[in-house]
């Protein structure tokens, strides 16, 4: 946000004196006030100066352009074609002396607000916004459905506990009405034979009266056979009662509860457990550049890559120690600027040279080294291709070995994109995985003939060296288009550009081809007059637009894209 605090006046400041600037020098970087600016334009050196209002100068004031060198604190002066950097005059003369491309700041800089690359940079800063603002909503939308997916789990949980309470209920009723029956049954019994004890009390009570009437009012002869006669009914009577004793149960109600019941609140600790399913989402980064390129610009599509050529940077030849012999199959352009090379040979080495050409260190890696993608940085990945079933993370700087990562089968091409590896592993498959090594998903491809491949936002792309066909799919494996061309023969390397079009080596063809990012034109860019004999191995540095390649043989050739 702009600030409303008063700009002062440059030049009366200077002089200790405070005036409120109203207008702005652009070049000076400083507030001018009406006559500061009316001397400003007078002279001689400053009349070609671009001042502005204060008002226009407030819509600025928080763009951060430093036009100071980090590194000398001397003004930036010069610009490095080869290199694509600014510089001041330190960085000319200990840096960049042999550099062919160096021209000043104000020639570089002329016609800038018409350039193709501010161009980009305002289309990248739109499409960016929009994609920012298609992401913000995703997100929302997605906040919402977890909501929603929150009070369906709630739902599930509470008709599953409506289940089991109603489950248990008509386990317990159930088992009530077993228990009313079972003790109905065992006091029916007892009801019984008390009844029985009852009718003996009763019957028993007779004789006893009646055999106190028989001692007291009859004879001695009757009370005789009175008694005899009482006695034998008495031991009938006896051993009829002992008979209902012997066969009479006592009974004890007691419950068994089912173990899983029992052991619920034991076993059971959780109710349930709550997942959390993680999916790679579907959100797109779309390339709003290219989209509206081709929207705006209603050419043939020929017109497009017509007018771009290659400008020859610098060209050498790798050395070979004890004429071993060199077979490069990969390359790089490091972060630093360095370039490294696999030599795919019985060395054992990746070999590092610095941008100009010299020799910087041989580095001894695990076995044969294939090919080689920038993850960051800081890190690498290398792969072994026929010598070994694993690939590598190493450090850019020291080059030790940080991760050893083990693949189904042999390594070959490997690319990096949004912290993910794509490998050639296996038969007709590329491997995903995160940097940790993890397995992530397998892509089937159409041919097994394929060793070469590279990786661009959302899209693969990969070489068929033995149909000739350079293939592109996105990063699901869903194939977008395929080109063959017959000037092409055995493309091996492969990498790609900003706008994603397309470069191929041949290697039997001895020649390099672009093809336009969506497979409907190419082009041939260098033959075997331009020093390519059997290249292998191609990269594309964004930062500085140059193209590396290398022939099988050690020859390395860089070409900055114009």
């Amino acid at each position: 946000m702009a600030s409303d605090k008063p700009v002062p006046c440059g030049p009366c400041n200077f002089d200790d004196f405070t005036i409120e600037a109203g207008s702005w020098c652009t070049n000076c970087e400083e507030g001018l006030c009406e006559d500061c600016e009316n001397v400003h334009r007078k002279i001689k050196l400053l009349r070609n100066h671009k001042v502005i209002s204060i008002e226009d100068y407030r819509k600025i004031e928080n763009v951060s352009i430093s036009l100071i060198c980090e590194h000398h604190g001397e003004n930036f002066e010069w610009f490095c074609q080869n290199h694509d950097k600014l510089l001041c005059m330190v960085c000319v003369t200990s840096n960049h002396k042999s550099c062919s491309g160096v021209i000043s700041i104000s020639a570089a800089s002329k016609n800038a607000k018409q350039s193709t690359t501010l161009s980009y940079l305002e289309k990248e800063l739109q499409g960016t916004l929009l994609n920012v603002q298609e992401f913000t909503k995703n997100r929302e939308s997605a906040t919402k459905e977890m909501e929603k997916q929150e009070l369906m789990v709630k739902h599930i949980v509470f008709e599953t506990r409506t289940k089991i309470n109603s489950y248990l209920d008509k386990l317990q009723e159930k088992l009530l009405l077993k228990l009313r029956s079972i003790s109905d049954n065992c006091k029916s019994k007892n009801k019984e034979f008390l009844q029985k004890l009852e009718s003996k009390t009763e019957m028993l009570t007779k004789l006893m009266e009646q055999t106190l009437h028989l001692k007291q009012l009859s004879s001695d002869i009757q009370v005789f056979l009175g008694t005899c006669q009482v006695k034998k009914r008495i031991v009938g009577e006896i051993n009829s009662l002992k008979t209902e004793i012997g066969a009479t149960k006592d009974y004890e109600l007691k419950v068994d509860i089912h173990s899983l019941i029992e052991n619920f609140s034991k076993k059971v600790e959780d109710f349930g457990q709550i997942k959390v399913l993680e999916s790679c989402t579907e959100l797109e980064f779309r390339d709003y550049k290219i989209d509206q390129a081709q929207i705006e610009i209603s050419v043939p599509a020929s017109g497009i890559l017509s007018n771009m050529k290659l400008q020859l940077i610098k060209t050498f030849q790798m050395k070979r120690e004890n004429d071993f012999v060199i077979d490069v199959r990969g390359c790089v352009i490091l972060p630093n600027t360095n370039l490294l090379m696999t030599n795919y040979s019985k060395q054992n080495q990746l070999v590092e040279y610095k941008y100009t050409g010299e020799h910087m260190r041989d580095i001894q890696v695990s076995a044969l080294p294939f090919f080689i993608a920038v993850i960051d940085p800081n890190r690498i990945a290398v792969t072994y291709g026929d010598t070994a079933k694993f690939m590598e993370i190493r450090n850019t700087h020291s080059f030790r070995a940080e991760k050893e990562i083990r693949l189904p089968s042999k390594g070959y091409g490997v690319s990096h994109e949004d912290g993910r590896l794509y490998v050639k592993s296996g038969n007709s498959t590329i491997q995903v995985m995160d940097l940790s090594g993890k397995q992530l998903e397998t892509l089937k491809l159409s041919s097994d003939s394929v060793l070469n491949i590279t990786t661009s936002r959302d899209k693969i792309f990969y070489t068929d060296y033995k149909k000739n066909i350079v293939h592109c799919c996105r990063l699901n494996g869903e194939e977008l288009w395929q080109v063959k061309r017959e000037s092409v023969s055995h493309p091996y390397g492969v990498t790609v550009d900003h706008d994603r079009n397309v470069y191929v080596v041949g290697l039997v063809s001895n020649n390099l081809t672009i093809i336009q990012q969506d497979g409907k034109d190419s082009k041939t860019l260098l033959t075997e007059s331009d020093g390519l004999f059997y290249p292998q191995a191609v990269d594309f540095d964004m930062d500085k637009r140059t193209l590396l390649i290398c022939n099988k043989g050690g020859k390395v050739s860089m070409y900055k894209v114009v």
